[in-house]
């Protein structure tokens, strides 16, 4: 393929007379992980919301491999690929684990029918060992960091071909906070596609090959995340000093 995956242009968005994204412009390549990091009120969730169809950008294109969705309802964000794990996780809580799974792998057909889908499910149930001691639990009876890792697994489960991350170690104790970045790691590897939002500036650009530093909803910096990692303004700014080798 020819191109980014995602790319995204002149995106605004606005909630009424309040400009929360104003003008930005980005793209991510087909098996990256990018990263938006910036301040609180930057205008990161508001990005990650114009892109899957969440909220109507009031200008600007979002294109997946060339397909244009900007202004698209949510599902059909979706059903062309885009897949959100919002912040707060928004997993259903009445549900148990396992339902809260099969819906996941519902979202979007799969090529080999149920039994390619049941055998997706048991992947992730691998992938997350306390997950599985909690099938039949209700979801909001799980830790923090359970019902973060349920979250990836559903967006998982829905097959995208961009995963959107919207801050995933939030409110997480600092040894979930590295096993968080340590699955959204081993999903890339295994081709993954990811554009990740994270307050956790450290963590995002470790994990990163190329970010972006939003401010007052515009792009104040962007490139390759090591490179990015030792800029003295990115450093004095969210990182506190030098970023870990």
């Amino acid at each position: 393929m020819s191109g980014p995956l995602l790319e995204v242009r002149d995106l605004r968005v606005a909630y009424g007379h309040v400009e929360a994204v104003r003008g930005i412009s980005l793209s991510v390549s087909a098996g990256e992980i990018v990263a938006l990091i910036g301040p609180n009120g930057a205008g990161k969730s508001s990005t990650l919301n114009a892109i899957a169809g969440l909220v109507r950008p009031a200008r600007g294109t979002v294109r997946l491999e060339g397909q244009e969705l900007a202004g698209v309802p949510s599902h059909a964000a979706v059903a062309a690929g885009i897949v959100l794990v919002p912040e707060g996780r928004a997993i259903l809580q009445r549900m148990t684990v396992a339902e809260n799974l099969m819906i996941g792998s519902e979202a979007r057909a799969w090529p080999g029918g149920r039994e390619e889908a049941r055998a997706a499910i048991e992947e992730q149930i691998r992938r997350f060992p306390s997950l599985q001691r909690r099938l039949d639990a209700p979801a909001g009876a799980l830790s923090g960091g359970e019902q973060q890792m349920l979250a990836i697994a559903r967006g998982v489960l829905a097959r995208p071909r961009i995963l959107l991350l919207d801050e995933p170690s939030m409110g997480l104790a600092p040894l979930l906070v590295r096993q968080i970045f340590e699955i959204v790691g081993d999903i890339h590897r295994q081709g993954a596609t990811i554009l990740l939002v994270e307050q956790n500036a450290r963590m995002a650009l470790q994990v990163a090959q190329q970010a972006y530093v939003l401010e007052r909803g515009e792009i104040a910096l962007e490139g390759r995340a090591g490179e990015l990692a030792r800029d003295p303004r990115l450093q004095a700014a969210y990182l506190g000093g030098e970023v870990e080798a």
